[in-house]
C-alpha cells in the first residue's frame, strides 16, 4: 500500500511535465482528476477479475499495469498531454485501483473484530506514501538521474512490491476459525439487522446514498486543500522551504487520521466516528479560512494539520461503513462502489483551483469547502439503518 500510494504524490510527480515539457497546469489538472477516476474504475472490476483469476493472478495484474504506467510515462516528449494521460492516468491508475481494493478487501477479511483499525492501517501506508516516496522522488528528480530515469525506477519498485505481497495475501479457507467481534460498552448502538447485501441493493438503499455524498463533501475538503497546499501556505508569509514542508506535515497528518479513525470506529461505533469526523472537517476548513483571512501563518499551519487529519477520516470510513452495514461477502465490490466518492470529489476539487484563479484568492474556495463540510455533517447525523 505504501508503494501504491505514490500516485497520490501527483502534485510532486508533474513537476518535470510543466518544468521540462511544457504541459499546462490545466492539462495536469485533469490528468489527477483522470487518475482518479481510472482508480475508482480499476477497482469496480477487481471483484470481477478476483472471481476469474483469483487474488494472486489479480494482484500480479495489478503490478504489471502499476509498473508499466510509470516506465512508460519516462518516455514521454513535448506536444500534446494525451499519452501521459494513456499511461498515467489509464495504465497507473488503474492498475494501482485494482491492487488497493484487493489487497483491503482480503486484508480485512482476516480482522472482522477489527475491520476499522484494520483498514486505517491500510490506509496510513497508502496516505504515508506522498510524504516518504513523493519526497525521494523529488530528490531523484534533482539528482545527476533525472525524472525520467526516476519514473523507470518508481515504476519498477511498484510492480515488485505489489507482486511481491501477491504471495502473501490471500483471503482465509472456510474452515479458518476467524475471531469474533467484542462489543464495547462505550460503543454506540444500532438497531438493524446485520446481513450482506448485493451491490444491487446496496445502490438502492437510501442511506448509502446519504453515506456517499457525505463522503464525497469531506473528501472533497481534504484534496482541495492538498492540490494547492503548498501555494495556500506561501499566501500567508511561509518560506519556500517551509511550505514545502507543511506539504509532508500534512501528509503526515493524513495518515494519522486514518489509522486514528479505524481504532475510533472499533471503539466507538460508526454514528460517533462519523459525526465527529464532520465536525472536525468544519473547524478545519473554518481555521483556514480564517487564516486565509487574516493572513496568520500559524493559524494556516493549525488549518494544514486539522485538514489531513480530516482527510484521513474519509477513506477509513468509507472501508469501514461498507463492511459494518452491508456485509463482508460482497465487501470488494461494494466498497469499489463507494469508492467513486474520490471521482467526484476530484471534480469538486478542480473546480475550487479554477474558483481560487478566477477570485484571486482562496476566501471563496474555502467558503465552499466549509458549506460542504456542513452538508456532509447534516448528512452523517441522519444516518440510521443500512
Amino acid at each position: 500500500m505504501l508503494f501504491a500510494g505514490i500516485l497520490y504524490a501527483w502534485s510532486i510527480l508533474k513537476t518535470p511535465f510543466a518544468t521540462e515539457l511544457g504541459y499546462e497546469a490545466s492539462a495536469l489538472a485533469l490528468n489527477f482528476t483522470l487518475t482518479m477516476c481510472f482508480f475508482c474504475l480499476g477497482g469496480f472490476v477487481s471483484s470481477r477479475l478476483v472471481r476469474l483469476m483469483g487474488t494472486r493472478l489479480t494482484i500480479i495484474l495489478a503490478a504489471f499495469l502499476a509498473g508499466l504506467g510509470f516506465v512508460l510515462t519516462s518516455f514521454l516528449g513535448e506536444g500534446s498531454p494525451i499519452l501521459l494521460y494513456l499511461t498515467y492516468a489509464f495504465l497507473a491508475g488503474s492498475g494501482i485501483g485494482i491492487a488497493y481494493i484487493v489487497i483491503i478487501s482480503t486484508v480485512n477479511a482476516w480482522f472482522p473484530d477489527r475491520r476499522g483499525l484494520s483498514s486505517g492501517a491500510l490506509m496510513m501506508g497508502f496516505g504515508a506514501s506522498t510524504l516518504i516516496l513523493g519526497n525521494l522522488a523529488d530528490r531523484l528528480f534533482a539528482s545527476s538521474l533525472g525524472w525520467r530515469s526516476t519514473y523507470v525506477i518508481i515504476g519498477i519498485a511498484i510492480a515488485a512490491a505489489v507482486m511481491l505481497s501477491s504471495f502473501v495475501i490471500k483471503a482465509p479457507d472456510q474452515d479458518t476459525v476467524l475471531p469474533t467481534k467484542k462489543k464495547s460498552n462505550k460503543e454506540s448502538k444500532e438497531d438493524f439487522e446485520v446481513r450482506d447485501y448485493t451491490p444491487s441493493e446496496m445502490v438502492r438503499r437510501f442511506t448509502f446514498w446519504r453515506a456517499f455524498v457525505a463522503l464525497v463533501c469531506l473528501t472533497a475538503v481534504g484534496s482541495s486543500v492538498i492540490s494547492f497546499a503548498r501555494d495556500l501556505a506561501l499566501s500567508v508569509g511561509a518560506k519556500a522551504t517551509l511550505a514545502t514542508t507543511l506539504v509532508g506535515v500534512l501528509a503526515v497528518c493524513n495518515g494519522l487520521g486514518r489509522i486514528i479513525t479505524g481504532a475510533v470506529f472499533d471503539a466507538m461505533g460508526r454514528r460517533f466516528t462519523m459525526t465527529s469526523a464532520s465536525i472536525l472537517t468544519i473547524f478545519a476548513a473554518a481555521v483556514t479560512l480564517i487564516a486565509v483571512g487574516i493572513e496568520s501563518l500559524p493559524l494556516c499551519i493549525a488549518g494544514l494539520c486539522l485538514t489531513g487529519l480530516s482527510y484521513g477520516t474519509s477513506p477509513t470510513i468509507s472501508s469501514a461503513f461498507t463492511s459494518a452495514f452491508y456485509g463482508q461477502k460482497h465487501f470488494a465490490t461494494n466498497l469499489s462502489i463507494s469508492n467513486f466518492n474520490l471521482m467526484f470529489a476530484s471534480f469538486i476539487a478542480t473546480a475550487c483551483s479554477s474558483l481560487q484563479v478566477a477570485s484571486g484568492g482562496y476566501t471563496a474556495p474555502f467558503i465552499l469547502l466549509l458549506s460542504l463540510a456542513g452538508v456532509a455533517l447534516v448528512l452523517n447525523i441522519s444516518i440510521r439503518r443500512p
